[in-house]
C-alpha cells in the first residue's frame, strides 16, 4: 500500500512542479501589455543599423584573416560591395519604419517579398567578389572562412 501510494505521488508531484517551473520560464518575460503600443521600442531603438553591423563585422575578419597586401585590392572589393548592401539595407527599414503604423497586412506582405527579394540581389552581387578573394586565401584562411559560414561563429584568434 505504501509502495502503491509512492508510484502515484511522486510522478503527479513531479508533473505539478515542472510545470510550475514552465509557467515560471514563459511568463517571466512575458509582455503583457504587447498590444500597448505607446511603451513599445521603435525599431531603431532595438536594431543596429545594418550599415554599423557591417562596419563591425569587416573590422573583426579584416582583423582575424590577417590580409595579405596581394589580398588587399580583393579584399577592398568584396567590402565595397559589403557596404552599398547595407546602406540598401539600411533604406529599406528605414521605409518600412516609417511607414509602418499605416501599412496594412497586404504591404506588410509586399515589403516582406521586397526584402528578400534585395538580400537575393545582394547574394547575389556579392558572390563574384567573394570568391575572387576567397581564391586569394591561404588554406588557413579559407579553414577560418568556412567554419565562420559553417557555424556563425568566429571566435577570437587571430590567423597568422
Amino acid at each position: 500500500m505504501k509502495r502503491m501510494f509512492y508510484q502515484v505521488t511522486f510522478p503527479a508531484t513531479l508533473a505539478v512542479v515542472t510545470m510550475v517551473f514552465i509557467s515560471a520560464v514563459f511568463y517571466t518575460n512575458a509582455n503583457l501589455s504587447y498590444a500597448d503600443s505607446a511603451k513599445k521600442k521603435t525599431s531603431e531603438d532595438v536594431r543596429t543599423s545594418a550599415v554599423d553591423y557591417t562596419e563591425a563585422r569587416i573590422n573583426l575578419l579584416q582583423d582575424a584573416l590577417t590580409i595579405s597586401d596581394a589580398q588587399k585590392e580583393l579584399w577592398k572589393n568584396f567590402t565595397e560591395v559589403m557596404r552599398e548592401n547595407a546602406k540598401e539595407m539600411d533604406a529599406l527599414t528605414k521605409d518600412r519604419a516609417e511607414n509602418m503604423k499605416t501599412m496594412n497586412a497586404i504591404e506588410q506582405m509586399k515589403f516582406h517579398s521586397q526584402m528578400t527579394e534585395s538580400r537575393l540581389a545582394h547574394m547575389k552581387k556579392m558572390l563574384p567578389p567573394f570568391e575572387a578573394f576567397y581564391a586569394s586565401m591561404t588554406d588557413e584562411q579559407k579553414k577560418f572562412i568556412d567554419t565562420i559560414f559553417r557555424t556563425g561563429r568566429h571566435g577570437k584568434h587571430k590567423i597568422d
